[in-house]
């Protein structure tokens, strides 16, 4: 099962404030700009194993990240930039197209950085399903509490995502229930296609230009989406977060994910969790539960952590930035700019560190095969 990685920082100056990314999108075909001016996109090509994927991540960042500094620019591990300050969308039409559809709540999206996994398809129905119920995993990589000044949940990314982008489009952007074939998720696909075609013919923009544009797996922004053009099944839950944070999870997810084609994938409350006989999944009320605590409370709740365990992955691992930054009910642009240089710091030691390891094994590896 192949496995990319796509993750999303945010693009600061020597001072911490918010610049544009501008040539940094011209390093790499790996490394591109995102809809709103500050923020960057690294990602992997598909690759065969997890060892594979964090030798061509760790390498594109070092380069990146190189690069950056000797621009006087930083990249930020944070799932918002913590305070409230101006951020500007590129000129873009599609962005353009969406703002128009999905009305001022799209601009919530502005302040988000997030971290997407995508899974090269297999037994699909049963990868939806689990990528679903893992959800509340992004608990284990949080890095942010505050949205535009303001504490508003733990884990402030996916509450401002599915509280604000698509409070009134949830079918374009909230988590859907457990996928009861793949043919109806797919029909699903082409459902919301139409309705984004009709909501863009009011605003003026015509059916033929919408299907220049857009696939219909890119007219939702669901927390798992189904791609048919990579073919991946897409996990969008968690936060951008620190490197070794996100290779930690995927090395961890890969197995559970690849399990879904190897062993039965169920519904049961009672027995839920993943072991030798299956993948059992909660019922979906009950998931939506853990997804709330999760957003609210984060990896304090015992509760989350506890069924996290039972999926398969270890929250004891994880030291979440959004843990360490939390406690105040405010942040200023100040303390933001502060916030966000230490974390770059933090990013920038913590892919010397990935870099000086992946070298090592490298080393020990082509000296075995002498």
């Amino acid at each position: 099962m192949k496995t990319s990685i796509e993750v999303e920082y945010w693009v600061v100056d020597g001072e911490g404030k918010l610049t544009a990314a501008g040539d940094l999108v011209d390093l790499s075909e790996q490394v591109e700009g995102e809809f709103v001016k500050p923020l960057l996109e690294m990602k992997t090509t598909p690759c065969e194993t997890v060892e594979e994927l964090r030798n061509k991540f760790v390498e594109r960042l070092h380069s990146t990240v190189q690069a950056t500094r000797a621009r006087d620019r930083h990249l930020v591990p944070l799932g918002t930039p913590l305070s409230d300050e101006s951020i500007e969308f590129r000129s873009d039409e599609r962005t353009a197209i969406q703002r128009r559809v999905l009305g001022e709540s799209f601009d919530h999206a502005k302040h988000c950085a997030g971290t997407h996994v995508h899974f090269e398809q297999e037994d699909v129905l049963g990868q939806l399903n689990a990528l679903t119920a893992l959800d509340p995993a992004f608990a284990l990589l949080n890095t942010s509490p505050y949205y535009r000044g303001e504490r508003v949940a733990a884990c402030a990314r996916p509450y401002v995502y599915r509280r604000g982008c698509y409070r009134d489009h949830p079918e374009h952007g909230q988590l859907r229930e457990y996928a009861e074939s793949v043919e109806g998720r797919e029909r699903e696909l082409g459902t919301r296609f139409e309705a984004f075609k009709r909501l863009a013919a009011a605003d003026g923009v015509s059916e033929s230009r919408i299907e220049e544009l857009f696939e219909p797996d890119d007219t939702v922004w669901t927390p798992v989406r189904l791609r048919r053009s990579f073919p991946t099944v897409e996990w969008r839950s968690p936060d951008a977060a620190l490197p070794s944070e996100v290779l930690r999870l995927v090395s961890e997810m890969a197995p559970i994910v690849r399990r879904t084609g190897e062993t039965p994938v169920t519904i049961d409350d009672g027995e839920v969790g993943v072991d030798a006989d299956g993948v059992t999944l909660p019922a979906f009320e009950t998931l939506e539960r853990y997804v709330e605590e999760a957003m609210t409370h984060g990896l304090e709740s015992t509760a989350v952590t506890d069924y996290l365990e039972r999926m398969g992955l270890t929250p004891s691992r994880y030291r979440p930035i959004g843990s360490e930054i939390d406690g105040r009910s405010t942040v200023s642009p100040r303390s933001a700019r502060r916030l966000r240089l230490r974390y770059a710091r933090r990013l920038e030691r913590d892919v010397r560190q990935l870099s000086a390891a992946t070298g090592r094994r490298t080393g020990a590896s082509k000296r075995m095969t002498i």
